[in-house]
């Protein structure tokens, strides 16, 4: 196991001596912020920028929840991650070979993305959808793998905030800007296929970076597992993915209803809402036989690689207690923001120009600054003191949200706003100056300043949990597990905010947010001790 710097440990021991970087050492956090916008940039054309094009394309509540599950390859990345960590592409190496070829994937992917009508083929847009999820995936299994590697314990702080800065950065183009290039009265008017165009076109350049710009790693230790066998396991671990799905699409409805409609029938929630909680009761039954059945094909086909790197990371003192640690840490904070672009643009009623001014470029600006500062912080509370810090702010930030659904549309203006004066800065513009309530200005500010912090110091112990062996499968088993809450809480997030309503639903994501702290403070040994030194810098490429 790799511990972070020292210079982040908590206690009385004096600072190691500090010296300037080299630059070397400036161009690995530069790359590492790159690779992190490279990495954000497909997650909101397949969260809220998908909602929102949705939102427009006038599909209900319901319906937008559950297509949020096309994000599931993002919570079983490690079930191929393995792959990633055993075999190397010619002429690129090991994981620059994988990012040009994912980068190069998703912008073909997003370009058929554009091409279809999310109104008038949903089916093909969901599968499109899932693809380019399955991609961006792939690629977040090596860009973690290669930030892992690449920086040295004294730069994982640091680092990771860099990479959470291009990570937003890109959210900003991706999921703001975008917002305001679609208002036809205030941005650009563009439509949403534009703007999925525009985006592969960055992928693709992306690509480039990759291919002549990323400094070769010091050569590392591989899996030496027989590559037949691991070809073999996970064409096993396919096959019983999709023995599951077959089986659950065949069996799952009749027993979910059998379960569930008893429950249901002296409710007064319309029929179409009891057949959405019967979907979501088909969903996970589904998960409850196809997991099991996976790990199990997974060992008869001796999956090597997979298998000894979950041993690997399971032989950990604390490993399950961490694993359910990672699933709470962001639970709260992912369920607030599941469906926070319908909140605002359909219950709030603020205007697409509005919500992309203030939620998507001024938020994820803000978020930027908390994981700066976050990593600078850290430097001072170490590794067990941040996460505890700022996962409490992150618990309050969800009351704001509460706060603006009791006021609703009627309440703006509470707090004095301001106006965002017209411009145009030919990427993006705005045609009239354009009012920001206070409320929603507020809110917005300390929920992304808060989740920017909380997000540096859960990047900082990730990374601080993997074996450099075994990097790609250990943080990608570990980064599925973080986004566990932002992927299965989408279904379910939509049946409830229509079912309890919008107050009750922010209450609710605020009391799932307590128990990561309360296990937070049990493990709070185990957690101290990563802060200890277990290894010297990476050497200078």
């Amino acid at each position: 196991m790799n511990a972070p710097d020292p210079a982040t440990a908590s206690g009385t021991a004096a600072p190691p001596a500090r010296r300037l970087p080299t630059l070397p050492a400036l161009w690995r956090l530069l790359v590492v912020t790159v690779l992190g916008f490279a990495s954000g940039l497909p997650l909101a054309l397949t969260g809220q920028a998908m909602q929102a094009w949705l939102t427009v394309e006038g599909l209900d509540l319901a319906t937008i929840g559950f297509l949020s599950l096309v994000g599931l390859p993002y919570t079983f990345k490690f079930l191929w991650a393995p792959l990633m960590d055993r075999f190397e592409l010619p002429w690129l190496g090991r994981r620059r070979g994988w990012l040009v070829l994912t980068q190069l994937a998703l912008a073909g992917v997003l370009l058929a993305l554009a091409a279809t009508s999310p109104k008038d083929a949903i089916r093909v847009f969901a599968l499109l959808a899932v693809l380019v999820a399955f991609v961006s995936a792939s690629q977040d299994v090596v860009v973690d793998a290669y930030r892992t590697e690449l920086l040295g314990p004294a730069e994982r702080g640091l680092g990771a905030s860099l990479g959470v800065m291009g990570y937003r950065l890109a959210m900003i183009l991706s999921g703001g800007i975008a917002l305001i290039w679609t208002d036809a009265a205030q941005g650009g008017g563009w439509a949403w296929p534009e703007v999925y165009r525009l985006m592969a076109g960055l992928m693709l350049v992306a690509a480039l970076f990759s291919a002549f710009a990323l400094p070769r790693l010091p050569a590392a230790a591989r899996p030496t597992s027989a590559a037949r066998h691991d070809l073999v396991g996970f064409a096993a671990v396919l096959a019983a993915v999709a023995v599951g799905v077959v089986l659950t699409d065949r069996f799952g409805p009749p027993v979910a209803g059998a379960l569930v409609g008893p429950l249901l029938e002296g409710s007064t929630l319309p029929e179409a809402l009891r057949k959405r909680w019967i979907d979501l009761a088909t969903l996970l039954l589904g998960i409850a036989f196809t997991l099991p059945l996976a790990a199990w094909a997974a060992r008869r086909a001796r999956f090597e690689t997979l298998l000894a790197g979950l041993g690997s990371y399971f032989a950990t003192p604390g490993a399950a207690g961490f694993l359910v640690f990672i699933v709470l840490y962001k639970l709260g904070d992912a369920f607030a923001g599941s469906l926070l672009t319908p909140f605002l643009l359909k219950s709030m009623a603020y205007t697409s120009a509005e919500v992309g001014v203030v939620n998507k470029v001024l938020g994820l600006w803000l978020t930027i600054g908390g994981a700066l500062v976050g990593g600078v912080l850290m430097l001072k509370l170490g590794l067990w003191r941040a996460l505890m810090v700022f996962g409490l702010l992150q618990l309050v930030s969800n009351l704001g949200f509460w706060w603006l659904a009791t006021l609703g549309p009627e309440g703006k203006g509470v707090l004095p706003g301001t106006v965002i004066p017209a411009f145009d800065w030919g990427f993006v513009r705005l045609a009239a100056p354009t009012p920001v309530d206070g409320g929603l200005l507020m809110v917005v500010a300390f929920e992304n300043i808060s989740g920017g912090m909380g997000t540096a110091a859960f990047v900082a112990f990730l990374m601080s949990l993997c074996n450099q062996r075994f990097t790609a499968t250990q943080f990608a088993l570990l980064s599925a597990f973080a986004s566990v809450g932002r992927v299965w809480v989408g279904p379910l997030a939509g049946v409830l905010a229509q079912t309890i309503g919008w107050p009750a639903f922010f209450v609710l994501s605020t009391v799932l947010a307590v128990p990561a702290l309360v296990l937070l403070w049990w493990l709070r040994a185990s957690v101290r001790a990563l802060e200890a030194p277990a290894r010297a810098p990476a050497a200078d490429d």
